[in-house]
């Protein structure tokens, strides 16, 4: 992993850099805006630290500058202010998380592992500002998407709690997203945190907050998720993967509609809107005594079904085509177009990791592409031998058979088939052990 730090104070740089580099993620640094906007116009970043108060242009001007470039990769920004306006307006802004100095080192290395794709690939903490959602799961025009839109439509209106199920790539952040946008808070912040790729240790300080001398570490006041969610939307990814006793005080803040800081006297009043989102059977994981039933009840007030990708299937042209132009300008490529072989391919296959899939194959395709047509070879469908797979056979064997396919490509590696697929390392073993019974490639693991 390879970050940029941004600050002025120069012990603040080389203490950053020389801890991060215990923790083997190399980093550069730069004192002001200008010299880091040349560091990313050179070269390749996965993530950025910027101090809010820079001399000359500011923090906040950088950060606006990056997402203007559009450049993707994550940035946390540190700030020895301490104020909920300074955290919410960088959380509007684009930045992914906000640390107040002086700052535990540790909890910044662990921020970036998350944000940036460490060992688990999954972003953990998100809030993007945006009011037209990125990613494409509302790109089409077939029965079941008309029928979803109409559903939001109505939700949009309301402060109603909903819970949005579906597989993994379906697409449940980007409908949280859609909520909000067509909301009346749609100016608020949206802040998403995905409970399965936070470390458990951290999770209550992440959404509660924290006061001075909480715990050890606490080194300052931090205001959590709830907070900084304000009147706008607190999106729970992967809420299946909470920790019971977390469980039970999520459900006192859902029915008191007030938290509290860890080490903190005062109630403070919640008026976010609460969107969960899981691929889990809830259901089963209540009655096997992991998920609480009143909990469920709390959450599950308006319940979404997102719709995989195959039962979309007319859409994909269309989803294809939006994604490409989406990759090519956030690349500076030209626009690519797909031969007629490869729409074909691209219209029976099965996406066993939905839209998140179509989009990955989309952009290796892009990568591996010489010209202007992108081909069948190109988007690896090649190496899937193309079958009936929709005509014949459950979901469970479609699914098992592709895992069993990019194993062995994969050589085994687990960590780079999930990458293939689309979905989470962590996903992709829960598919191993439920679908595969231990039958598929069994080699070393990543």
């Amino acid at each position: 992993m390879r970050v940029l730090i941004v600050d002025d104070e120069r012990n603040i740089r080389l203490s950053l850099q020389k801890y991060l580099h215990l923790e083997q993620i190399d980093a550069d640094s730069r004192e002001n805006a200008e010299k880091a906007m040349e560091c990313l116009v050179q070269g390749a970043y996965d993530a950025v630290i910027v101090d809010l108060k820079l001399p000359g242009m500011s923090g906040q001007a950088l950060l606006e500058w990056i997402r203007s470039r559009g450049l993707a990769l994550p940035v946390i920004m540190i700030s020895a202010h301490g104020q909920i306006p300074d955290a919410v307006q960088a959380l509007h802004a684009g930045a992914q998380d906000y640390l107040v100095k002086p700052f535990d080192p540790a909890e910044l290395a662990g921020k970036l592992r998350s944000l940036a794709g460490g060992a688990s690939g999954i972003q953990a903490i998100s809030a993007k500002p945006s009011l037209v959602p990125e990613a494409s799961a509302f790109v089409g025009s077939s029965v079941v998407m008309e029928r979803l839109s109409v559903q939001i439509d109505k939700l949009a209106s309301t402060n109603v709690t909903v819970l949005l199920t579906g597989e993994s790539g379906t697409g449940k952040e980007v409908a949280a997203r859609e909520i909000h946008c067509r909301s009346a808070q749609r100016e608020e912040p949206f802040v998403a945190v995905n409970i399965g790729g936070t470390h458990e240790g951290l999770m209550e300080s992440e959404l509660f907050g924290h006061e001075k001398g909480a715990f050890t570490g606490a080194l300052t006041r931090k205001p959590g998720l709830f907070e900084l969610a304000g009147r706008g939307c607190l999106f729970l990814d992967e809420i299946g993967e909470m920790p019971l006793p977390l469980q039970v005080k999520l459900l006192r803040v859902l029915q008191e509609r007030q938290f509290r800081r860890l080490g903190g006297l005062r109630d403070i009043p919640l008026t976010a809107r609460i969107v969960s989102a899981t691929n889990r059977d809830l259901e089963a994981l209540v009655q096997e005594g992991r998920f609480r039933e009143d909990l469920y009840y709390r959450i599950n007030v308006f319940r979404i079904e997102l719709p995989p990708l195959r039962e979309r299937r007319e859409d994909i042209p269309v989803l294809a085509d939006y994604l490409l132009r989406k990759l090519s300008s956030r690349t500076g490529r030209p626009d690519l177009e797909l031969t007629p072989e490869a729409l074909l391919a691209l219209g029976t296959y099965t996406y066993p990791g939905n839209i998140r899939e179509l989009e990955n194959m989309l952009e290796r395709a892009l990568i591996y592409g010489d010209g202007r047509l992108i081909r069948i070879e190109d988007l690896g469908l090649s190496a899937f031998p193309l079958k009936e797979r929709t005509a014949t056979g459950s979901l469970e064997a479609i699914e098992r058979e592709a895992i069993r396919e990019v194993l062995a490509r994969c050589q085994g590696n687990r960590t780079k088939a999930a990458q293939e697929l689309g979905i989470s390392r962590k996903t992709l073993l829960n598919k191993i052990k439920n679908t595969c019974s231990g039958s598929v490639v069994e080699r070393p693991q990543a």
